[in-house]
């Protein structure tokens, strides 16, 4: 059996944890240190030097961490308390390890030490039925599983369905963007389960917790929460980042905030980059839904939109503009070919005057083609639609598109300018 022993801050250690069930199922907290047992893994990663190259090289999200290494978890235990102190023994092991570092040993260490018994050696040269009767059988079971005599059983780690992880501010936040160093953190956290669930998250949710039940005597909620999304699954963290970073900017907290929760809402099998063989194929720069949704979240989505196309014979019914962060456009064929349209519609059309029956824009307008008659929309209430469509002559405007309304309540036709040519 081969141990390792991680010390990692504790609001790290699920993070920790997560990332070793990557290399084996066996790992375990254990008083104030994360386990894992590496054995059966060692010939899958190539041995112990590589496997331990690969975990810490892998690891770049989290900060580094000390280990230390037995033949059972509590050897890797005591070890890694010893390196916190000071020079590590390295010969007699276990023999010559202090019992202040076994934790079944800790609430006897003054008397066992009254009686020259100060190391795990000297400990298990002592009759154990005096042992067991004076300090109870869990020190010697501690022991002997200490030495590899008794199997260590442990409650495994297993990794979570859903990354759910909240963290204590270290002040109290009055605005938004003194909530990212904390979101940092979590979303530092939140990579690490990606990973290691081979995920990609697509939409994730912050709440925070609010310090006061109260403010200027009216009742608030106790936790706000805001949710961002991105259109296709990540795993990297910087536009998540600057995604939170932009939308936390924005937040007005209703009460200082003392506490930070993250949880994954949605997430997708994580299939990776697609990456070609030729150098253009490697595009650099961000990806062009990454700049949507980050300008989105800048600007607002109503400021980000994009022309969704309309099966409809009414020109200004076309399309319709749209959130871009939230909608893929899918073109839809014309009724006509696109030679006959103007190049630029107003956005409201023009009533023109008429002279003598000749509507007027910059002069007298000549019609160059037929008649294009358009009657649709008598199923929308107050969209009826009857109008004929023609390309005009202006002498100071040239070509331009005009319509008459074949359906407006009075006595002589009214004429519109709804587009022009270039």
């Amino acid at each position: 059996m081969h141990w390792l022993a991680l010390s990692p801050p504790e609001a790290e250690q699920a993070a920790w944890g997560w990332h070793a069930l990557q290399y084996t199922p066996r790992v375990a907290v254990v008083d104030e240190a994360l386990v894992l047992e590496v054995s059966g893994s060692l010939r899958l990663w190539g041995g112990l030097p590589r496997l331990l190259s690969l975990f810490f090289e892998q690891n770049k999200p989290l900060n580094p961490v000390d280990y230390s290494q037995g033949s059972t978890s509590l050897v890797a235990i005591a070890l890694s308390r010893l390196k916190a102190h000071g020079p590590v023994p390295t010969a007699g092991l276990p023999d010559n390890l202090p019992l202040a570092t076994l934790s079944a040993a800790m609430p006897h260490v003054d008397t066992l030490a009254r009686t020259g018994c100060r190391t795990w050696g000297q400990l298990r040269a002592l009759p154990r039925g005096g042992v067991a009767r004076r300090f109870g059988a869990a020190l010697l079971q501690a022991l002997d599983a200490a030495y590899g005599e008794r199997p260590e059983v442990y409650p495994w780690l297993t990794l979570p369905e859903v990354f759910d992880v909240r963290l204590e501010l270290p002040a109290l936040a009055t605005g938004g963007p003194e909530l990212m160093w904390t979101a940092q953190r979590l979303l530092v956290q939140l990579q690490v389960w990606l990973r290691a669930r081979q995920r990609g998250v697509l939409a994730l949710e912050l709440e925070w917790a609010l310090d006061l039940k109260r403010l200027d005597g009216v009742a608030l909620p106790s936790h706000q929460q805001l949710v961002v999304r991105t259109a296709q699954p990540a795993q990297d963290m910087a536009h998540l980042r600057r995604l939170v970073g932009e939308q936390l900017a924005r937040v007005q907290l209703a009460a200082p905030v003392n506490q930070l929760r993250l949880r994954s809402l949605d997430t997708a099998p994580w299939v990776g980059a697609s990456r070609g063989f030729l150098p253009e194929d490697a595009v650099q720069g961000e990806r062009l839904h990454q700049l949507v949704e980050r300008l989105s979240a800048r600007l607002g989505e109503h400021n980000v939109v994009l022309p969704q196309a309309q099966a409809d014979h009414r020109p200004e019914h076309r399309q319709h503009w749209q959130p871009a962060r939230t909608h893929t456009p899918q073109p839809l064929p014309l009724s006509e070919p696109d030679a006959l349209l103007p190049t630029w519609l107003l956005p409201q059309p023009l009533l023109l005057t008429l002279r003598g029956n000749v509507p007027q824009y910059g002069g007298a307008l000549v019609r160059l083609t037929q008649a294009h008659r358009i009657v649709t929309g008598w199923w929308e209430p107050g969209g009826h639609t009857a109008r004929d469509y023609f390309i005009a002559r202006s002498p100071e405007h040239g070509l331009v598109w005009v319509y008459r309304d074949r359906v407006a309540d009075h006595d002589r036709d009214r004429w519109y300018l709804q587009g022009l040519y270039a």
